[in-house]
């Protein structure tokens, strides 16, 4: 499937055709940016692996023998089994693929039970292509799989956006009689209520109303979330009295949904009052319950009251997420207040919290701007270096920390670099993408990267969409503004509050031109 850039950018002469699985396999036309490695893993992560499986040996006597070859041992095909399931259960998903490769050549092909645990791993690691190539050639050797199976598979297309991928999922179910569980609709209602999918959210509720399924403190936490999204956090709030009606328990899924919703709406008095009240209950917060309060607190510009929020989380013992250090780091680089960062920094440190004070130096740089981590490739390479083997999440991160300051092409990097690691872009990730070059005022790219999202299968959400509206505002694009808002509507994707802002501001400026 080929893609042309519009503006500056093109495909490197090796880059094979690109399908969603090698969408960063192109680099942004300039001569500093080099073609990177395709792979999955450098030798200091093997080494990472090796220790890890060394001591896994020592409790799992399945992995006795890791690999055939290298040990001189024949491996039976019921050993290679049992061994690809091991390998799957501490995480090595690449030796379990070349085991099933080395089944293959002898004729025999993994038992139903490998192929779940292979599917089920490659899906959570968001190695989608291959789960489904799994799954396809498991159908054709005739193995039934279970719904366990088959909701992994539905849980991995929804995390990259696959939506259609993710029907066909639920076509098979059909076909084959395997009815649809609790965890089936939770899966659904997740993906349908982050991808502002009104109407499909309330199918999928009032499906659980006609099948008897009782709706549980999860879907009440969805509700509140849709509410909350679509301006009617009053509604939002209402919703706990048929909670407690119900004889629901309010827990930390409620509790943090209502946090966020408060927090939204700059009602952070309130939201402070019902961390409060978890508290009271013994319901101990999680790194979810922070991430919102110190989000709100410092889009609100309540640095302080932020800080403190962030010095609690530690003193709980929680391991601070990055995202929350991008909410920090760029509200207090804004006002220059660059002590308070480094005190924070050292904070860390004393707490004995190295690896995370390693990430946050390396945001604190790329937001400073101060040269040493301007390249994305030494970012990842001093984390490495601490023996930090980066995530998709933490390459999200990294992505929209370039993103904020307009680093496009160091932004297309991080992603490149990321699949060069095995891990295959979603949809969150390219959002992050159409950002950055919507920053860097490079709204036909931003475009672009829309067009080719949906040529090849992953379906867009409402952040993909009221991203793109800002780029265009900021271009001064307002034309377009009020086209990308029907295309979001017709598409299944319900306009949020900040959606409809946007469309109205823009026809305001059209109406003015006029």
């Amino acid at each position: 499937m080929k893609f042309t850039w519009e503006c500056k950018m093109h495909l490197t002469s090796s880059a094979p055709p690109l399908t969603h699985g090698s969408f960063f396999k192109l680099c942004v036309n300039h001569d500093h940016l080099k073609p990177l490695r395709s792979s999955r893993a450098d030798n200091s992560n093997s080494r990472v692996k090796q220790v890890a499986l060394t001591e896994s040996n020592k409790k799992n006597p399945v992995l006795k023998y890791p690999l055939g070859p290298d040990t001189g041992e024949e491996l039976s095909a019921e050993l290679h089994n049992q061994t690809i399931q091991g390998y799957c259960k501490i995480g090595d998903v690449d030796k379990a693929m070349k085991l099933v490769a080395q089944l293959q050549s002898l004729g025999f092909h993994p038992n139903s039970i490998s192929y779940g645990f292979l599917i089920e791993s490659l899906g959570s690691l968001g190695r989608t292509l291959e789960a489904d190539a799994l799954f396809q050639e498991m159908m054709c050797l005739g193995f039934k799989p279970r719904i366990r199976l088959l909701n992994a598979l539905l849980k991995g297309f929804l995390r990259k956006g696959l939506l259609g991928l993710a029907v066909k999922v639920l076509v098979v179910m059909d076909e084959m009689g395997v009815c649809k569980n609790q965890e089936t609709r939770e899966i659904l209602l997740d993906y349908y209520v982050n991808a502002g999918r009104l109407e499909d959210t309330w199918m999928v509720i009032n499906e659980m109303k006609k099948n008897g399924i009782p709706l549980n403190s999860f879907v009440y936490s969805k509700v509140i979330c849709l509410y909350r999204d679509n301006g009617m956090w009053r509604k939002a709030i209402g919703l706990m009295e048929e909670i407690r009606e119900k004889g629901i328990s309010l827990d930390r899924q409620i509790y943090n949904s209502i946090i966020d919703t408060f927090g939204k709406y700059g009602e952070l008095g309130e939201a402070l009052e019902v961390l409060e009240k978890m508290k009271q209950e013994s319901i101990r917060p999680d790194i979810t319950t922070w991430n919102s309060l110190i989000r709100w607190h410092c889009k609100a510009g309540a640095l302080t009251k932020a800080i403190e929020l962030f010095t609690e989380m530690q003193e709980q013992g929680l391991y601070p997420d990055p995202k929350i250090f991008m909410s920090l780091i760029s509200r207090l680089g804004e006002l220059g207040k660059w002590d308070v960062i480094r005190k924070n920094f050292e904070n860390m440190k004393c707490r004995g919290r190295l690896e995370v004070g390693t990430i946050y130096a390396l945001l604190v740089d790329i937001y400073g701007q101060y040269g040493r981590f301007q390249d994305a490739e030494n970012c990842i390479s001093a984390l490495k270096s601490e023996g930090l083997l980066p995530s998709a999440s933490m390459f999200c991160v990294l992505a929209n920390a370039y993103a904020q300051q307009g680093f496009c092409e160091q932004t297309v990097k991080v992603l490149q670099l990321m699949e060069a690691e095995g891990i295959e872009p979603n949809i969150m990730m390219l959002n992050v993408l159409i950002n950055a070059f919507g920053i860097a005022g490079r709204h036909d790219e931003a475009l672009a990267i829309y067009q080719h999202i949906r040529e090849i299968g992953i379906s867009p959400d409402v952040v993909t969409y009221t991203t793109l509206m800002k780029a265009f505002i900021r271009a001064k694009k307002f034309d377009k503004v009020p086209e990308i808002y029907e295309e979001m509507e017709s598409y299944g994707c319900t306009p949020d509050r900040k959606a409809r802002q946007m469309l109205q501001t823009a026809l305001m400026v059209l109406e003015q031109r006029h």
